[in-house]
């Protein structure tokens, strides 16, 4: 890889945001791995133009320390856990399982930050570690209710962030906790606000902006930053 061509994992790319942020640094020249969790005809296709593809589930831990093994000595630039769930969103907390709250919980923010762990010393100095989380994590904008679990999750995803940049703080990389934005995705439905392209093309103006720089930053595809 030339010295001057940046290096990404990006975690979650079989679809959606995480596929699209894939193709879109892999065409500005980054060389990337991006995983899935089950065969993706979208990460194949890319696969085909030079991105390397593997597999792992975020929230088994095995699986995770088998990925870290394989990339080896690998040092990336940009390591942006993308992987998350919205299982019966809409429900309030009392309609949903406790099972389903706890899994939603342990997709979100745990695994996200355990596999944050895992890979730090992936990052080189300089590089970021970034998070997809959402505006719906921040407790102080929530002034609408609703995805009462998601919000929760996305909102202790935040917490963890914060607390795990001050334990890597002198390890020379950033944090950023993303909000993509209200996308037309599975996940954010056909009346959401933007396309996957909009949000991508935001998302990653906003990290290679914020490259270099140590700290953590809560923002939003448009690089605004969003209260905690």
């Amino acid at each position: 890889m030339p010295e001057n061509r940046k290096s990404t994992l990006i975690v979650g790319a079989s679809r959606g945001l995480g596929l699209g942020l894939a193709e879109a640094l892999a065409r500005r020249g980054w060389q990337v791995t991006a995983t899935q969790r089950s065969p993706s005809p979208g990460l194949a296709a890319l696969a085909a133009d030079g991105v390397r593809v593997e597999t792992v589930d975020i929230d088994d831990d095995a699986a995770v320390a088998s990925l870290r093994e394989r990339l080896g000595g690998e040092i990336f630039d940009l390591v942006f856990v993308v992987a998350g769930v919205a299982t019966q969103a809409h429900e309030p907390l009392h309609a949903v399982t406790r099972e389903v709250a706890a899994q939603v919980y342990l997709t979100n923010a745990v695994s996200p930050i355990r596999f944050a762990d895992a890979f730090a010393d992936a990052l080189r100095p300089g590089g970021t570690l970034a998070l997809m989380s959402s505006v719906l994590g921040s407790v102080s904008l929530n002034e609408d209710g609703g995805w009462e679990t998601y919000r929760a999750s996305k909102a202790a995803l935040n917490t963890y962030a914060r607390s795990f940049e001050i334990r890597h703080r002198d390890a020379g990389f950033g944090v950023l906790v993303l909000h993509p934005g209200w996308v037309r995705t599975e996940m954010g439905g056909a009346e959401a606000d933007i396309d996957v392209a909009t949000s991508v093309a935001g998302l990653v103006s906003v990290i290679e902006g914020r490259l270099g720089r140590k700290g953590i930053a809560y923002l939003d595809y448009r690089g605004e930053t969003l209260a905690w």
